[in-house]
């Protein structure tokens, strides 16, 4: 039960029903870790400094049932400014960002052809050189797939194709459908395959769990789509995996296999415990109690990964790319300012490992449009709902 005055004291600014009921406040509620996000306008609503809500439940995502924000923030960015259209379209400049990294990636991987694998000097460039060029080309991937490098669908899909080839295994084409999916329908139970899964939330909701996690990030989100959300093959796909394996083959057959295992290491570091690689964690994990699914980050790390951590203003016009984020935030800043955000990414990782309060529970989950129609509700939602009833 909670004490009646601190009810008294935050029940002006709470909404409990947003929680699950005052029942998931815990009694050391004074004794939280400090806020991890920042804003920049601060306001009576949000002062920067103090929690804006209680801790989340740790048993259960957390459940919504409004729609996702960034349409409607779409709608009223362009109402408000109508110029942000001249934003929109592709960027040349991509194209060659890519061929440069790709270059570096090969070039480096044959010169270690010599090197042991386990050797320091090999580990070194896996992760500080090679993790980051990688974690650059799945961006890379990731900015191709909103058709922004080329005006033509196919010749964005060929880009895609090559960006992938220093990763070491074929994921560019089907990466594109979930994407979109992600995109389309944020937080849909079932949709959405960058959502944990209830079995993660079983299995990882604690230290060693979200350390495994965040080291092995990579293999989630490469393996969870194909148990969440089957795809139907195209010819992409097909292209896709052709092209990567007679690269692996040339590769190897001409300069031995420590070349592709650089490739395959600096993959595997690139979506581990890398300072690049807190973005997968910081954008859409939900923390200090608010009711905000997509954070942004707005520090150096963007120069590296195609400005990714303006994050918001990416979901808000996935058709703006990645050289005008900036200009869109300061063109409306009256709508990005006073969104927290995440000042560091490497800490991200760490504060997700350590805090009790963010955890693979602490994801927005929203049923599916079809979910709705016909009238399914996961299980969770029933329990949570009983449980606010009875309050």
């Amino acid at each position: 039960m909670v004490v009646p005055s601190l009810c008294s004291l935050i029940s002006f600014t709470i909404d409990f029903s947003y929680f699950g009921g005052a029942e998931t406040l815990p009694r050391n509620i004074d004794k939280r870790s400090p806020r991890r996000t920042v804003v920049v306008a601060r306001s009576e609503k949000d002062d920067g400094g103090s929690y804006p809500g209680p801790p989340l439940d740790p048993a259960d995502f957390l459940w919504m049932m409004t729609e996702e924000p960034h349409r409607s923030r779409r709608t009223a960015i362009m109402k408000a400014h109508p110029e942000v259209t001249k934003l929109m379209g592709y960027e040349p400049l991509t194209k060659y960002v890519v061929l440069g990294v790709v270059s570096l990636q090969v070039c480096i991987a044959i010169y270690l052809r010599h090197t042991h694998p386990l050797s320091w000097t090999f580990l070194a460039m896996a992760y500080i050189v090679g993790g980051t060029a990688n974690h650059n080309l799945f961006l890379a991937i990731h900015e191709i797939t909103h058709n922004l490098a080329f005006r033509g669908v196919s010749a964005n899909k060929a880009l895609a194709v090559f960006a992938n080839l220093p990763i070491g295994l074929p994921y560019a084409a089907a990466f594109k459908r979930y994407h979109l999916e992600h995109h389309k329908h944020l937080g849909e139970d079932g949709i959405d395959t960058d959502l944990p899964t209830r079995f993660e939330l079983l299995c990882l909701n604690n230290v060693l769990g979200k350390t495994f996690f965040a080291t092995f990030q990579i293999f989630f989100y490469a393996l969870r789509p194909t148990f969440v959300r089957a795809q139907t093959l195209t010819k992409w796909h097909f292209i896709n995996v052709v092209a990567q394996a007679i690269f692996d083959y040339i590769l190897v057959r001409t300069f031995g296999v420590r070349p592709l295992l650089y490739l395959l290491f600096s993959s595997f570091f690139a979506g581990s415990l890398h300072p690049c690689a807190g973005h997968f964690i910081a954008e859409h994990y939900v923390w200090d109690g608010l009711d905000q699914e997509t954070y942004s980050y707005y520090g150096p790390l963007n120069w590296l990964a195609y400005n990714v951590g303006y994050h918001n203003e990416h979901h808000d016009f996935p058709s703006i790319p990645w050289t005008r984020l900036p200009a869109l935030r300061t063109l409306a800043p009256e709508f990005y300012d006073n969104l927290p955000s995440h000042p560091s990414w490497p800490m991200v990782i760490i504060n997700f490992i350590r805090d009790k309060e963010v955890g693979m529970f602490a994801r927005a989950k929203r049923l599916a449009k079809a979910s709705q129609f016909t009238g399914t509700v996961p299980s969770a939602i029933l329990h949570s709902g009983s449980s606010e009833t009875s309050n």
